[in-house]
């Protein structure tokens, strides 16, 4: 088992100098690191639950990712750490859900140094570390960039809305800039939108993935590729275009579409091709069956650049979409494909989440992890009996004021401090949220809403403040 007793960022500085100096003492590797399974976390960015074929999209072609469900376990009850993107990743990354984490909506704020990621609990088990694609959770020269958070290497944005151009005029790489043959006309800060189209970031993005499997196909390693299809450029209206930016549309250029329909449509499909480029090369490196490769969502479809989620019913049988407490916001696609351990063809029910995925990881590195709101997700990948969570929460504090929900068992409760109202609703009956049983099953709503009470630690930024009268 790994020594986890140097994780930390001055343990790693001081691990290095002694590598190079030729010292002996603590060593982030471990004797049997060689023996470790590779790990892949492939996040889409604002893809819908029911974008997918194998979760019953009909129209958009997903043969790679339908495949890779086929020869996996494909989970029917997995959620986003958040219904927007950087509170989401934070959960991902520190495996403590939005009442926990430091970073609980869309605002500049990093992870700071006492902040420990997967990626850090992984690199100091011996894992080479990369991040390809969107960060969000520290800004260039604060501690909570990728190279201070964990990840030996880094390809992609680190602002979001830099992330919002896919044809940017730069990328970084590590701490430096790197700059691109696009030319673009910026609109609030970091955002923009290209006049001269060259280098697309998402096909940049898949290069720099498979040169880091490459580089380290001997292993271990983990790689995060956050790429940001299908998000749109917001700002790209400010050029008259709309925001579905993709360089072709592909097998829907002659749809009776509008442009930024076919663009959804292409940006998906060229997310499945390239998921499906990936896992070729792991096959043909030998390292495929070694490999966990999950792919996922961080909230569920926007309606923003032209996109319409009701036209390709983005969101399949659940309510709502990005920026809701509401299924279709915060539930989300979840497939894991490792052939060595994971039975073909599995679905799985299995409540889980985002703050799953830290002690899921730590028990595939056979190292133990910090504590956090997360319960591994191993046993379901491998077809045992796995334990569950009490209950599952969210916080969101955009739009209107702040909303809470909270599962527990079959039952979902959001709370609305705006007007005070629960609504309560019966998942295993209604999974579209049609039916409000807060009034039929008062003293279960009121007690979630106690639970939800007590499911946050107070937050200066992101506060919220019980009234009298709101109190069960």
């Amino acid at each position: 088992m790994a020594d986890y007793s140097c994780a930390n960022h001055s343990g790693r500085t001081l691990l290095l100098a002694a590598f190079i100096l030729g010292f002996s003492g603590c060593s982030t590797s471990d004797p049997e690191s060689d023996s470790l399974s590779n790990i892949i976390y492939i996040m889409a960015d604002d893809l819908g639950y029911g974008d997918l074929g194998s979760y019953g999209q009909e129209t958009i072609q997903t043969p790679r990712l339908d495949q890779m469900a086929a020869e996996g376990i494909r989970f029917t009850s997995h959620y986003a750490g958040s219904t927007v993107c950087a509170p989401s990743r934070c959960v991902l990354m520190t495996g403590l859900h939005s009442g926990h984490c430091r970073i609980r909506g869309n605002g500049r704020v990093p992870l700071e140094d006492e902040d420990v990621t997967v990626a850090e609990m992984l690199q100091d088990a011996g894992y080479a570390t990369g991040l390809v694609g969107k960060w969000g959770l520290g800004e260039a020269g604060s501690p909570g960039i990728p190279n201070r958070q964990g990840f030996d290497y880094f390809y992609g944005y680190l602002n979001q809305i830099h992330a919002h151009n896919f044809y940017p005029e730069f990328l970084w790489r590590d701490t430096l800039q790197v700059a691109l043959r696009n030319e673009v006309i910026p609109v609030r800060g970091l955002g923009g939108y290209a006049t001269k189209r060259v280098d697309y970031s998402h096909d940049l993005f898949t290069e720099e993935a498979l040169a880091f499997i490459d580089r380290h196909a001997d292993g271990p390693f983990f790689l995060y590729l956050a790429y940001t299809i299908p998000h749109a450029n917001n700002e790209s209206r400010h050029g008259g275009l709309h925001g579905m930016e993709v360089p072709d549309y592909g097998i829907y250029a002659d749809m009776k579409w509008a442009d930024a329909h076919k663009g959804t449509a292409a940006m998906i499909s060229r997310l499945d091709r390239d998921v499906g480029r990936l896992l070729d090369h792991l096959t043909a490196l030998g390292i495929g069956d070694n490999t966990l490769v999950l792919f996922t969502s961080d909230n569920g479809p926007h309606r923003e650049g032209g996109r319409d989620p009701e036209l390709f019913n983005s969101s399949g049988p659940l309510r709502g979409i990005k920026r809701a407490l509401y299924e279709g916001g915060i539930r989300v696609p979840l497939i894991a494909r490792w052939p060595d351990r994971i039975a073909a063809g599995t679905v799985t029910d299995h409540p889980s989440a985002f703050w799953d995925f830290l002690p899921t990881a730590a028990e595939i590195a056979d190292i133990e992890a910090p504590e956090t709101d997360g319960i591994s997700f191993l046993a379901t990948l491998e077809g045992e009996e796995q334990e569950t969570h009490g209950h599952l929460y969210w916080e969101f504090h955009e739009g209107g004021g702040p909303k809470q929900a909270i599962r527990s068992g079959d039952y979902k409760a959001v709370y609305f401090h705006a007007n005070g109202t629960t609504e309560l609703y019966d998942l295993k009956q209604d999974l579209g949220e049609t039916t409000d049983l807060s009034t039929q099953m008062p003293e279960l709503a009121d007690s979630l809403v106690e639970l939800m009470r007590h499911a946050r630690t107070p937050n200066e930024r992101w506060s919220i403040t019980w009234t009298t009268t709101e109190l069960p």
